[in-house]
């Protein structure tokens, strides 16, 4: 609810005088502290009566759910359990996606760069490259469509392998604005791969990565709006001939591009899809995550009105089929159309 409050807390005060500040607005809940009223973005309003549509789908479900969701055009929020920490499956690429953006726009990382895949990359899963032949390259790019667009695990792991997994650690943890700030989102491990490091207690009980389903749309919403972070120093290296550094325009157009064409539609895009999006953009933006207990989706809906972000996480679920008709992405599907068709 006060992910835009924090941010702008964090960028305006020093981090004693933020934590002090975000403490209080914790311990006020849903009020706005009216000193800060002046400077600071208006508060998010919580729909209370669509926070009790939702509750009633989900009381019959057989798991659990953590829900956020967050009209930009009017600042109205939902949320169910949204600060519970859950898995992330493959939700988590969305981090891995901001941090090469932030790697590109600093200059350590290019859209162009070659990265070269070999047999003991391929890993199960999702994805495509693990059919290709080997030896084969491909860009840094490409690899980050793949990801995303079908959410490659081979691509994934390559990207992460080209980033590092301590620069995705750093970029999803550190204090805001260097950071995203965000204290429950980790990425453990590769894909398909044990850990190389030590890893945190809860590790077992996550998987590949955790999250929460407000910390999760944070990061959606920076793509939509474009809310990168601080312009990063660049230091060009003597001698060496780079590659331009895109625009922040045009780096979150190629993420939200790769996030439009994402092929998995049976979560938030199931009642909502108007359009062909093997034809052209889709106007959903999303990003799912699905293991055999879990179904996950948060994604931007661009309507009328506005964009809607909807962060929806289930897990420890009973249903473990792999079919469209699942519980967990009915249940999904359902909860996105009530929040679009009462807030557009």
């Amino acid at each position: 609810m006060y992910a835009r409050t924090y941010y702008a807390l964090s960028r305006a005060a020093n981090h004693q005088a933020y934590n002090r500040l975000a403490s209080m607005l914790t311990r006020f809940g849903t009020a706005c502290l009216l000193v800060l009223a002046a400077t600071l973005p208006a508060c998010a309003q919580s729909d209370s009566a669509l926070t009790t549509q939702l509750q009633s789908q989900i009381a019959g479900f057989h798991g659990k759910v953590s829900l956020y969701a967050h009209d930009l055009a009017t600042s109205k929020t939902i949320s169910i359990d949204a600060d519970e920490p859950v898995p992330t499956a493959s939700v988590i690429k969305l981090g891995v996606l901001y941090t090469a953006l932030e790697q590109i726009r600093a200059g350590r990382a290019h859209f162009d760069d070659r990265l070269m895949l070999h047999h003991d990359d391929q890993v199960p899963g999702s994805g495509v490259l693990l059919f290709f032949d080997t030896p084969m390259t491909l860009t840094l790019k490409d690899a980050l469509t793949l990801m995303i667009a079908v959410s490659d695990n081979t691509a994934t792991n390559l990207v992460i392998d080209d980033l590092g997994l301590d620069t995705i650690g750093s970029e999803l943890t550190a204090t805001a604005p260097r950071g995203l700030d965000l204290r429950n989102t980790w990425l453990y491990k590769k894909v398909y791969k044990d850990p190389t490091d030590p890893q945190p207690a809860d590790q077992p009980r996550f998987g590949l990565g955790k999250t929460t389903a407000r910390e999760m749309a944070s990061i959606m919403e920076r793509f939509v709006t474009c809310d990168l972070g601080p312009a990063p120093h660049v230091v060009a290296e003597p001698g060496l001939v780079s590659s331009p550094i895109p625009t922040d325009k045009d780096l979150c157009a190629a993420a939200i591009h790769m996030l439009k064409v994402q092929s998995d539609r049976d979560m938030i895009p199931r009642y909502l899809e108007k359009l062909d999006t093997t034809e052209g953009d889709s106007a959903i933006a999303n990003k799912t995550g699905a293991l055999d207990h879990v179904r996950n989706d948060v994604g931007a809906v661009y309507t009328k009105h506005g964009v809607i972000i909807i962060s929806a996480f289930t897990h420890d679920n009973a249903d473990t089929s792999w079919t469209p008709d699942n519980e967990a992405e009915l249940l999904v599907a359902k909860m996105a159309r009530s929040i679009v068709s009462t807030w557009q």
